[in-house]
């Protein structure tokens, strides 16, 4: 039997950064995890000694990041027993997307990107013997990407599409996955999110997961394809 153990999508993000630019990478780790919903509103990043040693850095690299994050308004430093650095319950907007332009190339290198691992994903997750653990962790995502609200959604989604990745348990899967779903995502913030969309995707989302908990490759393979595709009709049709 195949093991089944959730690769945590924090550990593909919180990996040891580049020396060269060690600030830069830092921040980029940190907002990833928390744009992508890895540490969501609210919730306590790692101490600072847990995350200095996981990302390479040294504690006063990290607390120049986290201090930038806390000014632009990602996170809040509380201190006390019980404190440590916290995701604000709000995030900033994203920055305004007037006069932002899109060429083509970079826009299919993308989605083709997203297209080939996330149908992948799918796939291989629904190939896999899933334990209650797993089969918990893709239906309580599902769930709360279908009870967000607009202003959180994005972050709700992008979870429940790393969570598919970490149930494949493919660590570099799950870090590939992060890396293309935060270029998706900077695309998506320069379209407005449409309600009747967000229903479609719900749905989508129920028919995906419902085919990796039911073990059928093709049929998950099949509804992702179904689901990414339409994201990608949408994003062609603003910005191409």
């Amino acid at each position: 039997m195949e093991s089944s153990t959730v690769v945590n999508a924090g550990d593909a993000l919180f990996r040891p950064v580049r020396a060269g630019n060690a600030f830069e990478e830092t921040v980029e780790r940190l907002l990833q995890a928390i744009r992508l919903g890895v540490v969501g509103a609210g919730e306590r990043l790692p101490s600072e000694r847990e995350l200095a040693e996981r990302l390479g850095v040294s504690r006063v690299t990290l607390r120049e990041a986290i201090r930038a994050l806390a000014d632009a308004g990602y996170v809040e430093s509380r201190r006390g027993r019980y404190g440590g650095t916290f995701v604000n319950d709000a995030l900033p907007d994203p920055p305004a997307a007037e006069g932002r332009k899109v060429d083509n190339a970079t826009l299919e290198d993308a989605l083709g990107l997203r297209h080939v691992l996330e149908t992948g994903a799918a796939e291989m997750a629904a190939s896999r013997s899933l334990t209650p653990a797993d089969r918990q962790h893709l239906t309580s995502t599902l769930a709360e990407a279908a009870a967000a609200d607009l202003g959180d959604y994005r972050r709700k989604d992008s979870r429940l599409h790393l969570a598919i990745a970490e149930v494949t348990a493919s660590g570099s899967l799950t870090t590939a996955m992060a890396d293309a779903r935060m270029r998706v995502n900077q695309l998506l913030d320069m379209i407005p999110l449409l309600e009747p969309n967000l229903e479609h995707s719900n749905a989508q989302h129920e028919a995906i997961v419902d085919a990796i908990l039911a073990g059928d490759p093709e049929a998950a393979r099949r509804a992702m394809t179904e689901h990414v595709e339409g994201t990608a009709s949408l994003l062609r049709a603003f910005l191409a």
